[in-house]
């Protein structure tokens, strides 16, 4: 009788996701039911008031930006690393093209973040180029604001884009688009009927790896943006840092958590639907040509 190690190999990967993932998640739900201490930090007994406290203007607008900046940033990144996967995948320098989407992760995250505002800055190479063009007189205010949080976003995550639709579209048999052109197909239609059923796990996996960071920012609103521009992430990062209300915090971190896998649910739910519609419909077209083909033969056998 064969012995069954199967509990041994993913005990280091239970382990894992229970201390570092399960534990911590279930010390922030605690804390958000906790008395927030005059002097800061949490105390018994456990209430309802760091969730009552959720209810005003303030947090719900925080909320609608922060789903607006990484709604916005995500189908911009998938947007452009579509295209850019595409290419990579077709291109005879596929691997030189893999190295310059990997090298930025060379480079400190916030290195490249102070970058941008050396950039963008009053005084930055945008505005000084800009200047000496005669394009304008005076710099421009690119920095603080929300659309440089979003320009900055889709700079910092659209690797986590590229990678999986690069992955998933060199997989792809191009020789389908080009009998799909033979057959009378427009380029377009042979992308929209043939590529794009076929890469859906890709964007699938593009959409959750650029929206889930994008949602839960923190450093990038932080130094980018303004108070026009404030986030979730910025919000709890407050009320720890600043106010020390541990229990407001937490609160708000169990509701951008919940935010965030209601989100993901429904949009996976939503592509699994899709795809079985894109299955029903590619098994009616397959039936339809083999039902009129055993229709022709009767017929035949039957003159």
């Amino acid at each position: 009788m064969k012995k069954n190690y199967g509990p041994f190999y993913v005990a280091p990967m239970t382990f894992w996701i229970a201390a570092f993932v399960i534990a911590p998640i279930s010390i922030i739900v605690v804390y958000s039911f906790m008395t927030r201490h005059f002097r800061g930090g949490a105390v018994l007994p456990y209430t309802l008031d760091a969730y009552r406290d959720l209810f005003n203007p303030g947090f719900l607008k925080v909320t609608l930006n922060t789903f607006w900046v990484a709604f916005v940033s995500t189908i911009a990144m998938v947007g452009l690393a579509i295209p850019a996967a595409y290419f990579m995948a077709r291109s005879k320098y596929k691997n030189f093209f893999l190295l310059l989407v990997i090298i930025p992760f060379w480079t400190n995250f916030m290195i490249r973040i102070f970058a941008w505002r050396e950039i963008l800055g009053s005084r930055g190479f945008l505005n000084n180029t800009l200047i000496a063009l005669g394009l304008i007189e005076q710099p421009v205010q690119f920095l603080f604001n929300t659309n440089a949080v979003i320009l900055v976003t889709i700079y910092a995550y659209l690797p986590f884009a590229i990678l999986p639709l690069y992955s998933t579209i060199e997989k792809f048999d191009f020789s389908l688009l080009e009998a799909a052109r033979d057959l009378g197909a427009s380029k377009f239609t042979a992308m929209r009927r043939i590529l794009f059923p076929n890469i859906r796990a890709g964007i699938t996996t593009a959409v959750l790896f650029t929206f889930i960071p994008a949602f839960g920012s923190y450093a990038i609103p932080n130094l980018i943006g303004g108070n026009d521009s404030y986030m979730l992430g910025n919000l709890i990062g407050y009320q720890l840092k600043t106010v020390n209300n541990y229990p407001l915090a937490s609160s708000m971190s169990v509701v951008l958590t919940l935010l965030t896998m209601i989100g993901v649910l429904i949009f996976m739910r939503a592509n699994r639907s899709s795809m079985e519609a894109v299955r029903e419909e590619a098994g009616k077209q397959i039936k339809e040509p083999s039902q009129k083909t055993v229709q022709t033969s009767s017929a035949q056998g039957a003159v």
